[in-house]
């Protein structure tokens, strides 16, 4: 007698795809991290071209264990390492190319990253993967036959001398301009057939099979189509990726990655989503980003939009120049942990009277709905076969007061559950409180305010099959108070606004941290030229908020626009407005394409910011640019020309510095190239003069 009659009752029937025993331990993971240090963190830059020289690189501290330890405090179960990013330079003292780690002054060229980063995790009880990008600016032979062989080489000695790893890391971004063993030119490959995946990922099988692999198309965890760290409102962990051009096959980098975002009901693979976000705004460390680490709200935000919808949260660490975490960094994390800590430590439907409408077979020892209380992913209360829309009703052991509801199916039997409702007995009568879509691993529905009541009511509203309902739990998430928010119009009138109610605002404007002495925000502030501006809520028992931190350039009062195509709203780019936008899109213009601005009086520049359409939309976003500056309006001098990296995954202000300050009234942005759109789409330019 099988397992599965040996209560007198056989289990429910799987239902669609089913995940493996690697993705079940991945979905248990819920939050880890990927770490970016190199070249570029020395560079300031996002991607490195790869001819960056390896003796940039000398972490001075280099702490693993802090890294390591930072996350871990912050819940985290496990860190990626980037041990090769797109410039090629490989963190450890690999035979396969000289562009290494041993080439730098770190530790005399004896040094290996990626060891001291797994003695770490084994010393902390982390689990450690690895990321090792399968473009190579560096390489001569990228885009050759002979390159997959020394790709395929890499992997082989990173699975060789740094295992057991939980993760191999396989980003979508391949081909494009690059150095190249001194070519100095642009290469494009064939993204379905050029690494043959299915080959090298069956390396991955063979040596390290416990490593879920990440990509664009899988074949274990999915890129969810966004760098902002949430999940789809509704988000299937099954997906059936689709390619950009009707007829060919989907690949890594080359898939319509805005599907990835809800996945697919009754898709093709078991294939959830992972949403990879920074801390900061940038994946590497940039100092000028100091003070744009997320607050520990923001991540629990992001906690509730990845983890509570059924994906894995992959949070981004950028380790400075010494090679540690700044503390800003420490802290944040800390926080946010203790913050996740403290809402899900208590289950307050623990100990309720359970009454459900049905139970499969009326077998209440092999499926009845007490297993929504043990605290175990895969036991689990189920109901006949013709019953899919049961409802379960809880009488708590006394009032209580929540505002998180944490739902889980066993996804050993496949994703069923579309939506549900939970209503809470409020005043005598039911009252509806939420409503959820999709549940799968994990769904958290986080209510706007607290529910106090000893009776609530789950009703399944739509499932295509019988129900396998492993988890349901009442939480409450602690009282913290949210950043307020900092605005400044375009005349330099700086105003805070607090996310909750009855708090009041303190401030500070020279870069300190507001406390409960610091200057009371009462009125409208003047800030015309511009620095960095700290605010804080506190309650009335003086409790401190989040830390809300805003670096402004100099007020745009007084600018003009003197030269720009017609119809195509330029001043947008200075009316401090992230939602209007310079747009030529529609213009048909050839490239280069250009605003000139009159900045009223001569400036002391130190830096410019280009900041590209925030709609979530790529086109016209600009990957290549220049800026000029001018005394006259007439004769124009080069002040800065480059490249954006990594813009239309993760489009936030980029801070173009300058090697030292000049002084002009004029300035002119021109966008050189963009990869997506015959025009351009800008939301805001200014400059920093502080």
């Amino acid at each position: 007698m099988t397992s599965s009659f040996a209560f007198g009752q056989q289990e429910p029937k799987p239902y669609g795809v089913l995940p493996s025993q690697r993705q079940l331990k991945w979905h248990e993971m819920e939050m880890y991290c990927l770490i970016h240090f190199g070249a570029n963190t020395y560079l300031d830059h996002e991607w490195g071209y790869g001819d960056e020289d390896p003796k940039l690189i000398n972490p001075t501290q280099f702490n693993a264990k802090q890294i390591v330890g930072a996350a871990k405090a912050g819940g985290f179960k496990g860190v990626i390492i980037v041990a090769k990013h797109h410039d090629g330079l490989c963190l450890w003292p690999t035979k396969t190319t000289s562009h290494n780690i041993s080439q730098s002054n770190w530790k005399g060229g004896k040094g290996d990253i990626m060891k001291e980063y797994e003695i770490a995790c084994n010393a902390l009880g982390m689990k450690l993967g690895v990321y090792c990008s399968p473009w190579d600016r560096n390489n001569p032979y990228y885009g050759k036959l002979e390159y997959l062989q020394i790709y395929r080489a890499q992997l082989k000695e990173l699975y060789s001398n740094y295992g057991p790893l939980f993760a191999s890391w396989h980003d979508g971004a391949n081909g494009g301009s690059g150095y190249y063993g001194g070519a100095r030119e642009s290469r494009s490959i064939d993204r379905t057939t050029y690494y043959d995946w299915d080959s090298t990922w069956a390396i991955t099988r063979r040596m390290q099979p416990g490593a879920y692999i990440f990509g664009d198309v899988g074949p274990d965890a999915r890129w969810v189509g966004n760098e902002f760290g949430h999940a789809g409102e509704t988000c299937w962990a099954t997906y059936t990726p689709h390619a950009p051009d009707e007829g060919r096959e989907p690949a890594n980098g080359y898939v319509k990655s805005e599907e990835a975002t809800e996945g697919t009901r009754n898709g093709k693979y078991w294939m959830p989503a992972e949403c990879d976000v920074p801390l900061r705004p940038g994946w590497f460390y940039h100092a000028s980003q100091n003070p744009q680490v997320k607050t520990p709200s923001e991540l629990l935000d992001l906690y509730y939009e990845s983890v509570g919808r059924g994906a894995d949260l992959d949070l981004g660490l950028s380790p400075n120049k010494k090679g540690l975490l700044d503390e800003a960094d420490i802290v944040s994390l800390k926080e946010f942990g203790n913050l996740v800590r403290k809402t899900f430590a208590v289950n307050l439907a623990s100990g309720a009277k359970l009454k459900a409408s049905n139970i499969r077979g009326n077998n209440v020892a092999r499926f009845g709905p007490q297993f929504l209380l043990d605290n175990d992913r895969y036991s689990y209360w189920a109901t006949d076969d013709n019953i899919t829309k049961p409802e379960l009703t809880l009488a708590l052991t006394s009032k209580k007061t929540f505002n998180v509801i944490r739902l889980r199916e066993n996804i050993k039997l496949g994703q069923r559950i579309d939506s549900v409702a939970v209503d809470a007995m409020l005043n005598g009568d039911w009252k509806e409180i939420a409503r959820a879509t999709s549940i799968g691993a994990n769904r958290l529905i986080r209510l706007p305010y607290n529910i106090i009541t000893n009776t609530v009511r789950l009703r399944i509203t739509g499932s295509p099959v019988c129900i396998a309902l492993s988890d349901f739990g009442l939480y409450r998430e602690p009282l913290h108070l949210k950043a307020p928010l900092i605005t400044r119009d375009k005349s330099g009138i700086l105003r805070f606004q607090s996310v909750n109610k009855g708090l009041t605002i303190r401030y500070t404007l020279n870069g300190t941290d507001p406390v409960i002495t610091s200057k009371l925000y009462t009125n409208a502030i003047s800030l015309p030229d511009g620095g960095t501006v700290k605010a804080r809520s506190f309650n009335n028992k003086n409790l401190a908020g989040d830390i809300a931190t805003q670096v402004f350039g100099a007020s745009k009062k007084g600018w003009r626009i003197i030269k720009t195509p017609e119809g195509t709203h330029a001043d947008s780019v200075i009316d401090e407005n992230e939602n209007s936008n310079w747009n030529t899109l529609a213009a048909a213009l050839p490239f280069p394409q250009e605003v000139a601005i009159d900045m009223g009086k001569p400036q002391l520049i130190k830096a410019f910011t280009y900041l590209p359409r925030q709609d979530h939309q790529v086109e016209g976003i600009i990957d290549e640019y220049s800026f000029y500056i001018s005394d006259n309006g007439t004769n124009w001098k080069i002040a800065r020309e480059g490249v954006f990296s990594n813009m239309e995954a993760n489009p936030v202000q980029q801070l173009v510095i300058l090697d030292k300050p000049v002084k002009a009234r004029y300035f002119k942005f021109v966008a050189r190239h963009t990869n997506h759109g015959d025009g351009v789409n800008v939301a805001e330019l200014g400059i920093i003069t502080k």
